[in-house]
């Protein structure tokens, strides 16, 4: 019988952590170093959206067009210049409730492997990783370099997942995020999902996205544990 393993990917912002607003206000100030216009981030709700997602929507708002793959990238790559002292000066910055706890019991476990499945560009959420003690977790993920589009990255991290799991294994894909956005990508790409309302959606609309399994917080690492034990062989 071939040796099970539960591939999970968790989503940053909002899941993991709240940065206390640093990535929209380097993403402000890079918008403003490049093009001139200051609160670029004022009328984008970013949450559940990936990071090439977001720029293209500030280009809309604030140019009238699509941004180039020249402007995007100089946009992001002048985000990241940024982000690090946006992010060690946030005030508000902390770990969401259960986080790292629930981390180390999964951790622990010889039948799980973790992953990141973010919207952010892998060096943005390593840099939020890094305050929160967290990079050391996740080995691999999908991430909004991959692709905008949520499955597309979230498929990215799992098939990384994958082939660290080796041919033998027996994966089962698993979807840990707070807005209906992580349940709608998971299930696309075949992963039960576990909502957590600690970020953008209250329960009651992550209730209405339908996902397998629905926890208010990770304060209880046994909840997700039971999930995982719960699974007919």
């Amino acid at each position: 019988m071939p040796r099970r393993v539960h591939l999970i990917l968790f989503d940053v912002d909002g899941t993991l952590l709240l940065s206390g607003g640093a990535g929209a206000r380097a993403l402000n100030d890079a918008f403003f170093d490049l093009f001139g216009t200051p609160g670029a981030m004022a009328r984008v709700r970013p949450h559940g959206k990936t990071d090439p997602a977001i720029c293209q929507e500030m280009f809309r708002l604030h140019l009238g067009r699509e941004g180039t793959a020249e402007e995007a990238g100089r946009l992001m790559r002048r985000y990241l210049e940024i982000l690090p002292a946006c992010v060690a000066g946030s005030r508000n910055f902390h770990l969401m409730p259960g986080i790292p706890g629930v981390l180390d019991a999964l951790a622990a476990r010889e039948d799980v492997l973790l992953g990141l499945g973010t919207g952010n560009v892998e060096p943005g959420a390593r840099t939020k990783l890094e305050r929160g003690r967290l990079n050391g977790y996740f080995p691999f993920g999908g991430f909004g370099g991959d692709s905008a589009d949520r499955a597309a990255l979230l498929e990215a991290g799992f098939r990384r997942g994958e082939a660290c799991a080796g041919a033998g294994a027996s994966v089962v894909r698993w979807v840990v995020g707070d807005t209906w956005r992580d349940v709608r990508a998971g299930r696309a790409c075949g992963a039960r999902t576990l909502a957590v309302a600690t970020g953008g959606d209250t329960l009651h609309g992550l209730a209405e996205a339908a996902p397998d399994h629905l926890l208010a917080d990770l304060r209880r690492a046994g909840d997700l544990l039971s999930l995982l034990d719960g699974l007919p062989a």
